[in-house]
């Protein structure tokens, strides 16, 4: 069946994977010359809307990395509200120029379970959501032009099988043995979450680390709670963290006061370590 829709399909606490996942799919519309449709899942809200596609729909579905994986609280959302019904996926992760580790084998696996057609993938830097060292000014034009690459690649090799399959011709396997996935590095099932350590192999628990806010500078505009991912902080008081925090740094990065800030030592150490040990350019790739 041919394509009718591209989608963009993603959460994006800073903006950085709405940035990669726009250009991916801006790219694959202009290529097949079909219109785009956009769904954000950063609030709590939205991911409480279930999503079905079918064999019309093309998917660019984009998630941060998160210790080396699909963040754990976004997971159950992806596994069990996102449907691909045959519709052609394009799965996308950016991280914070340390690794992406199993995280894109892990979207890919999840959206295979869930009925997509994993046609390409994609694994872009972009600014650590800790720091503004790693990764800093990504994605860059590079990055961007590459997910351009990878919007055109994806939907020439989907206009490719699509024809062949109108024409009742046989659809080639690729080297992972299947006509509907391609293969990426990592694991699935993946591996356990990567686990921060000092330099002595010790375990640093940054779980209970929470966003502290400056009285002083804070101008009580209320974007911090509006912005949070998980809706833990409270528009009234938005110095009060009364949820889980995924660490996002949604409420740092976007305070047009600079009032947000983290101030937990096991938090800021490894933070250091991040900057001190990755600060590199780690290059994108692309798959197909």
């Amino acid at each position: 069946m041919s394509k009718k829709t591209v989608w963009s399909v993603y959460f994006s606490a800073t903006g950085v994977t709405e940035k990669i996942v726009k250009r991916t799919a801006d790219a694959a519309a202009e290529k097949l010359g079909l219109p785009q449709r956009m769904f954000c899942f950063n609030s709590p809200a939205s991911r409480r809307e279930a999503l079905s596609f079918g064999a019309e729909d093309l998917v660019v579905l984009g998630v941060p990395v998160y210790a080396g994986r699909v963040p754990n609280l976004l997971l159950p959302y992806v596994r069990d509200f996102i449907k691909g019904n045959g519709a052609a996926a394009v799965p996308v992760v950016t991280y914070g120029n340390r690794d992406f580790d199993d995280a894109l084998a892990e979207l890919c696996g999840v959206l295979e379970k869930n009925g997509f057609q994993t046609a390409a993938a994609g694994a872009f830097v972009g600014e650590h959501a800790f720091s503004r060292v790693l990764g800093a000014g990504r994605p860059d034009e590079k990055d961007l032009c590459l997910a351009s690459d990878l919007g055109r690649r994806a939907a020439e090799k989907i206009s490719a099988h699509d024809a062949e399959k109108m024409s009742g011709g046989s659809v080639p396997a690729d080297d992972s043995g299947s006509s509907g996935s391609v293969r990426v590095p990592g694991r699935f099932p993946p591996g356990p979450y990567y686990t921060p350590r000092d330099r002595r192999g010790n375990p640093i628990n940054i779980l209970k680390a929470r966003p502290k806010t400056d009285a002083a500078g804070c101008i009580r505009c209320g974007l911090c709670a509006v912005l949070c991912p998980l809706g833990s902080v409270d528009i009234d008081r938005v110095s009060e963290v009364t949820g889980i925090c995924m660490k996002c740094n949604a409420c740092v990065k976007h305070c047009p006061a600079a009032a947000k800030y983290f101030d937990d030592p096991g938090y800021l150490y490894h933070k250091k370590e991040l900057e001190e040990i990755y600060t590199r350019r780690a290059e994108s790739r692309i798959f197909l």
